[in-house]
């Protein structure tokens, strides 16, 4: 019974770990060959948007540009998140 409460305590202490390297982490996706970037941390926050100004006047481009640059930023931050868990040891005895 203790052992099992030991190895959750360790396993949260573990997830806080890796969630606060994720969270140093900084990754930008772009839309729009470069047009709209989307900059998140590692945790998948969006940290920040930046849009060219010529796709403030075309609402249906600046949609697509934006979920573009998002969906590329997700797939940055999952193989960082991946790198990461990898290299801190991932979670042991799941």
């Amino acid at each position: 019974m203790f052992n099992k409460l030991k190895q959750i305590q360790d396993l949260k202490s573990q997830a806080n770990q890796i969630k606060k390297a994720l969270s140093d982490e900084s990754v930008e996706g772009s839309g729009a060959w470069g047009k709209v970037k989307i900059t998140m941390d590692g945790n998948q926050e969006v940290k920040k948007v930046e849009i060219a100004d010529e796709f403030l006047s075309d609402k249906t481009k600046l949609e697509s540009a934006i979920l573009e640059a998002t969906n590329d930023a997700i797939k940055k931050v999952q193989k960082v998140m991946a790198q990461k868990m990898s290299q801190m040891g991932g979670f042991p005895g799941l």
